[in-house]
């Protein structure tokens, strides 16, 4: 099957629904099938664009989700009209109910122990018949060839199918890269969803979400941390944006002409 994309600056972007998207990660993880996805945000595309190994491991990733609401409408303007968002933390609660419902056991990867432990709890509370085959917090520093070795058997002969990977972009995506083929599950990178999930960090309301606002929502919570991550990617995307729509439309012109 050749899974859909389209193409926003330069990554191409899953165009399937949601529900369309889990199915294909749930089929994958019930063969224990080696695979990446990407769950791609603006700061994530704008970054590809400079670090040009980001770049090649969105290039080949099985999956880009676009989360993020400017990811949606390019997509939609490039005419995948009922594109809808896919987001980390629908991702996560979906394939988690699907996981449960096939007896498929998942494994958390990241972020901090009092942080999985929360996730544990909350994950059984909420899907009581999924199957938590383990946690792992890694060192916060570069991984050791011992490490990563030893993280591999850790998840291969705990079954899981599924893993969640919360490492922040983009050392989460070369993490996994670098894993592809070697650890037996379908490798998602979720970011800061964790956090989320566990309360640490308050969930934007449904209407500023779809309203494409999340952005300062987050910003108004974390303004230090986050002010030059937004001032360097969003002016960046909006202006690439642009030139590919420009491009496709001096194109389109020109077929006229011709």
């Amino acid at each position: 099957m050749k899974i859909p994309t389209a193409e926003v600056i330069g990554i191409p972007v899953t165009a399937l629904s949601l529900k369309e998207q889990v199915d294909l990660m749930i089929n994958w993880a019930q063969q224990r099938s080696s695979r990446i996805v990407c769950v791609a945000n603006v700061h994530m595309l704008v970054e590809s664009h400079w670090n040009s190994h980001l770049h090649k491991i969105l290039q080949e990733a099985d999956l880009v989700t676009p989360d993020g609401m400017p990811l949606v409408w390019m997509m939609r303007v490039l005419g995948i009209k009922t594109q809808e968002r896919v987001a980390g933390m629908d991702i996560l609660l979906a394939s988690c109910q699907q996981a449960s419902n096939h007896k498929i056991p998942v494994y958390l990867f990241g972020s901090t122990q009092e942080v999985l432990t929360c996730m544990k709890n909350r994950l059984e509370s909420d899907f009581p018949n999924l199957k938590i085959a383990g946690l792992e917090s890694p060192p916060f520093r570069p991984f050791t060839e011992m490490e990563i070795s030893e993280s591999i058997e850790r998840i291969n002969s705990s079954g899981a199918g599924l893993l969640f990977v919360s490492l922040g972009c983009p050392k989460q995506e070369l993490w996994m890269a670098n894993q592809l083929g070697k650890i037996q599950a379908v490798m998602i990178g979720l970011g800061g969803v964790f956090p989320v999930y566990t309360g640490d960090k308050r969930y934007a309301p449904q209407w500023i979400r779809d309203s494409g606002l999340e952005w300062l929502y987050r910003l108004l919570q974390e303004p230090k941390r986050l002010f030059i991550r937004y001032f360097t990617t969003i002016p960046p995307f909006v202006w690439l944006a642009l030139r590919q729509l420009k491009a496709k439309y001096t194109k389109r012109q020109a077929l006229k002409l011709d």
